[in-house]
């Protein structure tokens, strides 16, 4: 049987646990050669242990496929480069980049420390331009070269980001700008043969596992498997999403779907007169579409 990946040398960030750990094993099990990144660190970013990504390896290989551990930091520039070299000198090329490596350090605003801010930002948004970039250089160079590509990055983002969550405006607005920043790259990569998916993922982790109560029945712990999110990620590296880009998909166990982003609702002739704006304001709120929460069901105000 066909695999959908065959041949396909992917790297996936934060592969060491959780949902980058299923993603690799998947993405090895369709046929894919696998860099397992992960930088070992604690939920908050500290420290570092390279056995969870070994790991991985050691499973991926155990089973027939073929895996190397990179530990570099995705947030690092020039870490991020060694990342691509590790995926071209070990396998032959790259073909996808799955940036999944994340951090929390939760707060209510008003007692957010300026590192608590820069230290997700910098993991979550930098962590995710920075191994897309130096992809992004090494697929022109092959396009500009006559060279077929077929690239593709997908990125994580977060309901948490897309929908808002009391808690987490540093991880919210990283997020929000992965999926801004998902549907702009794939606008500029779209020339090189490089599609730019994202998808907001819903699961119980080490990163999760006290943001909410805990599963009470076997079921609803099969649900909240990270399991669930490695089938569309897997599908998004193949040929077959080739037509696909630009787009943000949530998964979970208990559904996938496709988040709609910011579009113009209900608009008016432009005001010059600021005293006039409380009923046409009104007007055109009451005609707009609610938001929408992390449940996917409307927010009530």
């Amino acid at each position: 049987m066909a695999r959908l990946c065959e041949g396909k040398i992917a790297i996936v960030t934060g592969a060491g646990r959780g949902i980058g750990r299923e993603h690799a094993l998947s993405l090895a099990r369709h046929g894919a050669k696998v860099v397992v990144n992960d930088l070992g660190g604690a939920r908050d970013g500290t420290g570092d242990d390279v056995s969870p990504a070994q790991q991985v390896v050691d499973e991926i290989v155990a089973g027939g496929g073929e895996a190397v551990v990179n530990a570099d930091n995705v947030a690092d520039w020039d870490g991020a480069q060694r990342m691509v070299e590790t995926a071209i000198e070990t396998f032959g090329g790259l073909d996808a980049v799955v940036n999944n490596a994340g951090i929390l350090r939760d707060r209510m605003l008003a007692n957010m420390t300026e590192d608590e801010w820069d230290a997700v930002i910098n993991v979550h948004l930098k962590g995710t331009f920075a191994p897309a970039r130096h992809a992004a250089a090494y697929w022109r160079e092959r396009s500009k070269a006559g060279d077929e590509v077929a690239g593709r990055i997908i990125n994580t983002t977060s309901v948490s980001g897309i929908y808002g969550n009391v808690g987490q405006s540093n991880y919210g607005a990283a997020k929000a700008g992965i999926a801004s920043f998902t549907q702009i790259t794939a606008m500029e990569l779209a020339r090189y043969g490089v599609t730019v998916n994202a998808v907001a993922p819903v699961a119980l982790t080490r990163m999760t596992e006290d943001l909410g109560p805990a599963p009470e029945t076997p079921d609803e712990a099969e649900a909240r498997s990270p399991k669930w999110i490695a089938p569309i990620v897997t599908w998004l590296v193949s040929d077959e999403a080739a037509g696909v880009t630009g787009r943000v998909f949530e998964a979970s166990g208990e559904f996938l779907a496709v988040a709609e982003g910011w579009v113009r609702g209900p608009s008016t002739a432009p005001v010059d007169d600021p005293e006039a704006l409380g009923e046409i304001v009104q007007s055109l709120l009451a005609d707009a579409r609610g938001r929408t929460g992390m449940n996917g069901k409307p927010v009530e105000h």
